[in-house]
């Protein structure tokens, strides 16, 4: 195998500089404008119609699961038609047990009135704090524990 050697000739590096010569040449002055910043987030200033874009775009590359949830055990799609049905028919019943010890609860006056009322599973206890507060506090019967607050009368 031969060894080879490349000469440059003279004019070459003379033809490169010329060249770079023309070019910055011929950029002529830049014209340049300040940079305006214009926020995206809604948090930062932005529009508040970027929120649900940016939103989905975070949830769309979010990979994270949490290993603590069972994916067979999806609340949502796990449930057939008549556990949704039961479901519902038993807000339906709660809601109408609700209404009646509130109808018992308030009185003819539809204002609520001082004393206990007893349903099944529960006691609910209204005291007259005076001034016009009553302190409403309901204990469940099974386990014990009750909860309280106050309203205006």
């Amino acid at each position: 195998m031969k060894n080879r050697t490349f000469k440059l000739s003279p004019k070459k590096p003379l033809y490169v500089a010329c060249l770079l010569a023309a070019g910055t040449l011929a950029a002529g002055p830049s014209m340049a404008s300040e940079l305006v910043y214009y926020p995206l987030n809604p948090s930062f200033g932005g529009s508040p119609l970027n929120g649900p874009v940016l939103l989905n775009s975070a949830q769309a590359q979010n990979k994270y699961t949490d290993p603590n949830i069972d994916s067979s055990r999806s609340t949502l799609t796990a449930k057939t038609p008549l556990q949704q049905f039961n479901e519902s028919l038993e807000r339906s019943i709660l809601n109408r047990l609700a209404a009646n010890a509130s109808a018992a609860i308030t009185g003819p006056g539809s204002g609520l009135q001082p004393g206990t009322v007893e349903t099944g599973n529960f006691i609910i206890n209204i005291i007259d704090m005076g001034g016009g507060m009553l302190r409403v506090t309901t204990t469940d019967k099974t386990n014990g524990t009750s909860s309280s607050f106050e309203v205006a009368s």
